[in-house]
Order: structure tokens, then C-alpha cells, then sequence
């Protein structure tokens, strides 16, 4: 009778993990990426003209990306954008940094929009870099002036990145500290042991940060409702000097756009940074 007894409780044990190990999968694939293909609009829906620019990552994957230029720029920013939709819906960063009098270059990752190829974090990673590598190499920005900014998925992938350049500027805007974290805070009641060997992506933000030398700004709403505001404090513990942690108010998508200071806090930071 024990003996049954035993033998269930390791059959329901090992049902449970199953499924819980099912539905994590499930929630990963379906939940990391939201790609949109469709690229209903430009920036000269908004009256800016722009390039329409192609390259290739080392890999062969054709990425799709806007450059959108203005005279005497303060600096070009890198912008590598969240986990959902395509650079068509960033017209309200692209039309406020414009504003700013910053050159603006923003990529669609693979998989998004008219970029080739199926997300993956491996593949974000080189995508960035060719990004980067195309800014230097192509239109012969000085990676002095390159500000590489990245809005909350595309803020780890910004990390990865800037801890291989020795020079510009780093802005993470609501980052995670990493994507373990995340499903920690996602699936409270899986304990972690059982979850960290689940979890197939690592997006580790936290240990990477340390080896970003350049300059850093870090930005992160104490109301997010998405990333919560303890990845972005523990981000800005991690990095070295030097730093600034710039809290906002309001939305995971909206909390910029609510901020006065916000667009006059980057310029300044980067006027204080920059080579320019």
C-alpha cells in the first residue's frame, strides 16, 4: 500500500513538472517575440525624410532599417527597439529625438517588418552588432558620437553591445536584468532550480552590464507595469562609473513621452559624454 502510494506521488511529481515545464515553453515561444511583418507607415507620414537602408548581418540575414539624418546632429543614435511590432510603430521616439537634433538609426530585428530571418537572441546580438558595424563601416559615423539606445528587450541586446565597443554612449531604457529574473517574477510559485534549466534564452543584462566601460544612462519608470523598477535599480548598482540613473513616471511604453525633462536629460547627457 505504501509502496502504491509512493510510486503515485512520483507519477503526479513528474506530471507536474512536465506540464510545468510544457507550459513555460509555451509562454517563452509565444511571449518573447511578437513580430509584425506589416509596415503600414514612414517617417514622411510625419513630414521627415529618410533613407530606406538594407545590409547584411555576417550571417546573411537581410535586415531593413531607416536612417533619418538632421543637420549638425549632437550625435546618431543606434535605436534598437522592444520585442513587439517593427520600427513603423517608433514614429513617436523617431519624430522626439528628430526634435532633439539627433541623427536617428533605427533596424527592424530579423524577423520584424521587412528585415529576413526568425528571431532568436543569438540572432538579435548579431544583429546589433552589424547595425553598428554598418553605422561605422557605411556611413562612416565616428563610434565616438554612436549612441547606442535600447528600449526594454532591445536594452539587453544594447548591453551586449556596448560591452564590445570602447567608446560612445549607452542608454538602456526599461530593462530587465535578465530573462530568468523574469520568469521569476512571471512564475512566482515554479521554485528557480526547476525554472533556470527550462528557461532556453538568457538575456543576462545584469552580468554583462559590468563590462560596459563607455558611459551609461539608465532609465526606468517606477510605475512599470511590464519590467518591474527593481531590474532597473539593480542594473545601475552593477555598472560601473561613469553613470546616471534617470527615473520616470507613467507606462512601460508611455512614461518618456510623459516627461518634460526627459529628451533634455539625454542631450545632456550625451553633450557631456559625447567625442563631438
Amino acid at each position: 500500500m505504501i509502496q502504491k502510494m509512493f510510486l503515485q506521488i512520483i507519477l503526479l511529481f513528474f506530471l507536474l513538472t512536465g506540464f510545468i515545464i510544457l507550459y513555460v515553453k509555451y509562454y517563452e515561444r509565444r511571449k518573447l517575440y511578437y513580430p509584425d511583418s506589416s509596415v503600414e507607415i514612414t517617417p514622411q507620414a510625419i513630414g521627415l525624410n529618410y533613407e530606406d537602408i538594407y545590409f547584411l548581418t555576417p550571417g546573411g540575414v537581410k535586415l531593413n532599417a531607416w536612417f533619418i539624418k538632421t543637420k549638425k546632429p549632437v550625435a546618431t543614435v543606434l535605436f534598437l527597439h522592444g520585442n513587439a511590432g517593427n520600427i513603423s510603430n517608433r514614429m513617436g521616439i523617431i519624430q522626439m529625438f528628430h526634435e532633439a537634433n539627433f541623427n536617428f538609426f533605427i533596424i527592424d530585428w530579423r524577423g520584424y517588418g521587412e528585415s529576413q530571418g526568425v528571431p532568436s537572441e543569438r540572432g538579435f546580438y548579431e544583429d546589433a552588432l552589424a547595425s553598428y558595424k554598418y553605422l561605422v563601416n557605411e556611413e562612416k559615423v565616428p563610434p565616438g558620437e554612436i549612441v547606442i539606445y535600447g528600449k526594454s528587450l532591445g536594452a539587453n541586446v544594447a548591453v551586449d553591445l556596448a560591452s564590445r565597443v570602447k567608446t560612445g554612449i549607452f542608454i538602456g531604457d526599461s530593462s530587465f536584468t535578465s530573462a530568468l529574473d523574469m520568469g521569476k517574477e512571471l512564475f512566482p510559485y515554479i521554485p528557480g532550480f526547476l525554472l533556470k534549466p527550462i528557461i532556453s534564452v538568457k538575456f543576462d543584462a545584469l552580468s554583462k552590464i559590468k563590462q560596459v566601460k563607455i558611459p551609461k544612462l539608465i532609465i526606468h519608470s517606477r510605475d512599470d507595469e511590464i519590467v518591474p523598477f527593481s531590474h532597473g535599480e539593480g542594473l545601475f548598482e552593477q555598472a560601473l562609473p561613469p553613470k546616471k540613473f534617470y527615473v520616470l513616471k507613467g507606462p512601460h511604453n508611455e512614461a518618456i513621452f510623459m516627461d518634460n525633462n526627459f529628451i533634455s536629460t539625454v542631450r545632456n547627457f550625451v553633450e557631456e559624454y559625447s567625442d563631438k
